[in-house]
């Protein structure tokens, strides 16, 4: 059996986290024999009465082994 498609959702607080995170990601793929076929980063917000009380971004990134 053989892993050829994976996909990682992680949460980070800031979107300096998130670039981050993608650059560490793309790094490590040389390293560990993947490639990175999509990448997204969403913002998202958590409200209360109209009010943002919470905010984080959530990244999606697929790497594909061949």
């Amino acid at each position: 059996m053989m892993l050829l498609k994976q996909t990682d959702e992680i949460r980070t607080e800031t979107e300096e986290e998130a670039k981050a995170l993608i650059e560490n990601y793309k790094k490590k793929s040389f390293e560990e024999g993947y490639e990175i076929i999509s990448y997204t980063s969403t913002l998202k917000e958590k409200k209360c009465k109209g009010e943002v009380v919470e905010q984080y971004v959530i990244n999606k990134i697929v790497k594909r082994w061949d």
